[in-house]
């Protein structure tokens, strides 16, 4: 028996783009009260954060074609506060009105009061948890069914997020790129961190219970998605950005980290970063196996 997956490539975009949205807007906070000076690289936050949201929220109408048909649906959403859909309408909601007022505020060169910067990053902080929660009720898929989900989708966001915010400003804010150094330092230990989680969540998936979860992480590492979790994910995604990122915060000369050349670098590592981000989310999305369909007919 086969398995159609019942979300696709549409459902991993959303969470990715929510994802970086939110870790976009922390980057820009970080910025503010760590490198004020940057306001270039912190507009770039500020900018991107409402702007991928708002697209990964439009995907996901399309996706959800009833929603076009009968609006109201999603305004049921609204009416069970139980639920963790319920409350991922609330954090998105209050999210994206926060970014655009900061955003609006600094296209408009007002000061944007440091309460509704810190607001908006625990709304963003919220909308990236909420991506790997949003799966995580689904008690019949394993791959998806665990704490580690949101945890491993929180740090992946924020690193895509300061990943984002790094790769444009490598081209356009280059003097600021070149300022930022702790962001750099901090950003180098997400991929990191991200490596971890993903070796812990195989471990707990594989040791579940039902057939389904060690079918799911074999999918992953050896089957159908093997290819897209060892080259993209893994080597793509999260070794090669932490490799070069090592070489040019602490090995290579401050000459050549400053330089084009070295800014290049870096940027091929944030671009890399963005694809293993968005490769994780689609492998976790389409290669989640239901408990059903490998359990054994009881008679």
């Amino acid at each position: 028996m086969t398995y159609e997956p019942i979300w696709g490539a549409i459902i991993a975009w959303y969470l990715f783009l929510a994802g970086l949205g939110g870790g976009a807007f922390v980057t820009s906070t970080f910025i503010r009260f760590r490198h004020p000076e940057c306001h270039g690289l912190m507009r770039i936050g500020r900018v991107v954060a409402p702007v991928a949201v708002c697209i990964g929220l439009v995907l996901l109408m399309f996706d959800a074609m009833a929603g076009f048909q009968h609006p109201l649906r999603f305004a049921l959403l609204l009416t069970n506060f139980g639920s963790v859909m319920t409350w991922g309408v609330v954090f998105l909601a209050a999210f994206v009105v926060v970014a655009l007022i900061v955003a609006v505020m600094d296209f408009m060169k007002r000061d944007v009061p440091a309460w509704l910067d810190i607001l908006g990053t625990v709304m963003g902080l919220c909308v990236a948890a909420y991506t790997g929660c949003l799966l995580g009720v689904c008690q019949g898929f394993p791959l998806w069914n665990t704490a580690l989900l949101p945890i491993l989708f929180l740090v992946s966001a924020v690193s895509t997020g300061m990943a984002i915010v790094l790769l444009i400003g490598a081209f356009v804010k280059p003097d600021e790129f070149n300022r930022v150094v702790v962001l750099k330092k901090f950003h180098f230990w997400l991929p990191v961190v991200e490596l971890i989680l993903v070796a812990a969540l195989l471990f707990v998936t594989s040791a579940n219970p039902s057939p389904a979860g060690w079918a799911s992480v074999m999918t992953l590492i050896s089957g159908n998605w093997a290819v897209a979790f060892w080259v993209l994910f893994i080597a793509v995604g999260l070794v090669v950005p932490t490799i070069l990122e090592c070489w040019m915060l602490w090995i290579a000369s401050h000459q050549l980290e400053t330089s084009r050349t070295g800014q290049m670098v870096s940027a091929a590592s944030d671009a890399g970063v963005l694809i293993g981000g968005f490769v994780l989310r689609l492998m976790i999305v389409s290669a989640a196996l239901p408990i059903t369909i490998v359990q054994p007919w009881m008679f």
